[in-house]
């Protein structure tokens, strides 16, 4: 599918109705998405009602706004006017519906876009995996057989597959920028609360973040200023960019390794301080927070629960209360150095995810030598830059023919246009960029109106 740029422009001066790139979509979703366990509910009914009043509008002479008929889809944990808000999990399967949307899809549709999916996520957003016991186990369109990744996997799959132009996702220690990274989109972790969490679920309330995948910088951009409800004008002037060193330089591919080295060689190599602690006291954290929200849940019935999910939310809720405020001490101190340390730059290069994408047969990864969990530690990278609540957007590396591996373009507390310019940079001079997956699972929709649909590389070849 075309960027949210080019078919809201075509929608807008009337070369294609919103409903015909509706029809598409849709089309699309029932022949494609199958394989993949990307998409938990269509929302037919809804996308065509927001589609037809795209399309009255137009034909009035009214600008239906930036997204005018952008098709989208949001993780299953942002509120839906009615329709139950399950947060991956069956236990709320059958709650009260919604009374309204989530802020954020509220702003997307006063945009004009329309929505048409709820996607797949590990249960209650706890995992970097979407592996679901209840929906299943999302699969990663450049090769099934293996994950993901997660917790916003569902929605980084559509975008990487071409179904949907964007989507949206929550980040929480990694939930947008590790599946960004292993499908090879773009993918936004804001400054810490920058962006409307109303009528989302929860998970950590000190890390939540709404976050959203796209194709290219250009829509990054476009929807940021939606949930912003703002426009940011570009960073002026040449970008200071550090590389992090320590932890950042171990459990790396060595193609990130050589891409970050490569993108800025020469620039300063910086070591954020105990890195290990600030990860350890974000796991505390998020176990404690995460735990106590669901403690009521969990004594009524912890048999719903999904097992990967359960053991690890009790837990949390076990935790001792002065363990969790030691924790949180130690982490505003810790932002302060942090902030005071990246303060004379304006863009941080990292790795994303620390490898390509693990295998669904074997769910593990290679850390400090040992193979270990990938539900738990995908985040290795991610995890410590929640921590600083500093924003962070991932990039995939243009490497057409393998499968895809991210960087992290780490800022200042609202420095994302700063992290924009230096992607669009990046993408203009063909090192960063989406490659469209090969093979069966995406094999096979024509273009439409001129190729609205065949996703295609944003940078130089």
């Amino acid at each position: 599918m075309k960027s949210a740029a080019f078919i809201a422009s075509e929608v807008r001066s009337g070369a294609i109705s919103a409903e015909q790139v509706l029809d598409t979509c849709l089309a699309d979703i029932a022949t494609r998405e199958a394989p993949m366990v990307a998409v938990t509910r269509v929302l037919g009914d809804r996308a065509r009602a927001e589609a037809q009043r795209i399309d009255a509008l137009v034909r009035q002479g009214i600008d239906p706004g930036p997204l005018a008929g952008v098709p989208y889809g949001v993780k299953d944990l942002f509120d839906i006017e009615g329709l139950p808000t399950t947060a991956g999990s069956t236990i709320y399967a059958a709650a009260p519906p919604a009374s309204r949307d989530a802020d954020a899809v509220a702003r997307l549709h006063a945009a004009g876009a329309v929505l048409v999916a709820t996607l797949n996520m590990d249960e209650f957003a706890y995992g970097f995996a979407t592996i679901n016991a209840a929906y299943g186990t999302t699969r990663n369109p450049h090769d099934p057989s293996r994950l993901a990744g997660g917790s916003s996997g569902g929605s980084a799959a559509v975008v990487a597959a071409g179904l949907l132009p964007f989507a949206l996702g929550s980040d929480t220690n990694g939930s947008v920028r590790v599946p960004a990274s292993l499908t090879g989109v773009y993918g936004l972790k804001p400054t810490h609360g920058d962006l409307p969490l109303g009528g989302v679920f929860p998970f950590a309330d000190s890390f939540d973040d709404v976050g959203h995948f796209a194709g290219s910088v250009e829509d990054m951009v476009l929807i940021w200023q939606v949930l912003k409800e703002r426009q940011v004008g570009a960073a002026a002037g040449k970008p200071r960019v550090a590389r992090l060193g320590g932890r950042f330089r171990e459990n790396a591919d060595p193609d990130q390794l050589a891409a970050i080295d490569a993108i800025a060689p020469g620039a300063p190599l910086i070591e954020l301080p105990d890195i290990v602690r600030a990860r350890s006291a974000a796991f505390l954290i998020t176990a404690c927070e995460g735990g106590r929200l669901h403690s009521q849940a969990l004594a009524k019935d912890a048999m719903a629960f999904d097992p990967a999910t359960r053991d690890r939310l009790i837990a949390g809720a076990l935790l001792p209360d002065g363990l969790y405020e030691e924790a949180q001490a130690f982490r505003t101190a810790y932002r302060a150095r942090i902030e005071a340390l990246v303060a004379d730059y304006d863009v941080l290069l990292a790795p994303s995810a620390p490898c390509t994408a693990p295998e669904v047969a074997d769910p593990r990864i290679l850390i400090d030598g040992a193979l270990s969990p990938a539900r738990a530690e995908l985040g290795i990278h991610t995890q410590p830059i929640s921590f600083t609540g500093l924003p962070s957007l991932a990039v995939p590396l243009y490497r057409p023919g393998k499968l895809p591996l991210g960087l992290q373009l780490i800022g200042a507390p609202h420095g994302e246009a700063a992290l924009f310019s230096f992607a669009a940079m990046l993408e203009a001079q063909g090192l960063i960029g989406v490659t469209p997956p090969a093979g069966a699972v995406l094999a096979g929709t024509e273009a439409f109106a001129a190729g609205v649909t065949g996703g295609q590389h944003n940078g130089a070849d």
